[in-house]
């Protein structure tokens, strides 16, 4: 299915140039690490082969973050999906071709309870929503619907050098809790990881668990060494604040992930879909408080 040439491939038209393979234009734009990871002779069977019995393609999320721009575009039967990431001159830096996971029991499921994001001031989504290519906890069940939120002020989460927790713009910052509850679990004794380290052995790192009413069970992870203002068995109020953001975990940089359960055991747990007020949802890309 070949059209005739184009002049630049662009977000506006990546859907059709791809669909009517015009995979050498493609490759033309990826940038020298993509093009050393893949030939163009292996990029063309891939992509000749992933377009087989497809008729359209739909552009469903664009969402940016430290100046590269992230596009996610799913098939007319939303069984495949391309992730394409371009920077602001429409060089594309990554492209990723696979199937399009979807757990619509799931999806369907929203908490009993309202909460709020345990945040007072402006957060960025990172990771957030009801697809794997906007929120990579979706393919797990015990944190399908779970968020991971920094602080982005200009397009990054830090300032100066990125090596050092301090300079992130989330580390610090407290905390709160996302609805009323009774504290069950709390983990506080973990060393903060450099940026770039991460500690698979606790993977959720410092963690405060909440108990909800309707045996829903609230948490927040990767919270500062020491930080917690909150033990086992107190009852908290929404909005209280009970910890400060840390970089403890399996995490890379400074960021609280927050989801909400059916159990306090966040390793043999399922994630519910998290019903916010006034019917709010936010996905990765959005500024929430």
């Amino acid at each position: 299915m070949r059209s005739r040439s184009i002049k630049q491939v662009t977000p506006q038209n990546f859907g059709i140039v791809f669909l009517h393979e015009q995979f050498d234009e493609i490759y033309k734009q990826c940038n020298e690490d993509f093009k050393e990871m893949i030939s163009y002779e292996q990029f063309n069977e891939l992509a000749r082969s992933f377009n087989s019995n497809v008729k359209n393609y739909e552009l469903i999320s664009e969402t940016t973050l430290n100046y590269v721009h992230s596009y996610v575009w799913v098939d007319d039967q939303q069984e495949k999906a391309i992730n394409v990431m371009m920077d602001s001159h429409n060089r594309i830096h990554g492209l990723l071709l696979k199937p399009f996971l979807s757990f619509p029991e799931s999806d369907k499921k929203y908490t009993q309870n309202t909460y709020i994001m345990p945040l007072n001031e402006e957060w960025y989504v990172f990771w957030g929503g009801v697809n794997e290519f906007i929120n990579y906890h979706y393919a797990y069940e015990t944190q399908r619907y779970a968020y991971d939120l920094v602080i982005m002020k200009n397009g990054t989460t830090f300032k100066d050098s990125a090596m050092c927790n301090e300079n992130y713009y989330a580390f610090n910052k407290e905390v709160l809790a996302p609805a009323d509850g009774k504290v069950v679990q709390v983990i506080d004794h973990l060393t903060d990881n450099a940026p770039g380290e991460m500690n698979a052995l606790q993977p959720a790192g410092n963690l405060i668990v909440i108990e909800h009413n309707n045996k829903e069970y609230s948490m927040v992870a990767h919270l500062k060494n020491k930080s917690s203002l909150v033990q086992i068995g107190d009852t908290v109020k929404q909005g209280d604040a009970i910890a400060l953001c840390g970089n403890s975990g399996n995490s890379s940089e400074p960021h609280i992930h927050f989801q909400v359960m059916d159990s306090q055991d966040y390793m043999n747990c399922q994630s519910i879909r998290i019903r916010f007020p006034e019917g709010k949802e936010p996905i990765q890309g959005d500024f929430t408080k």
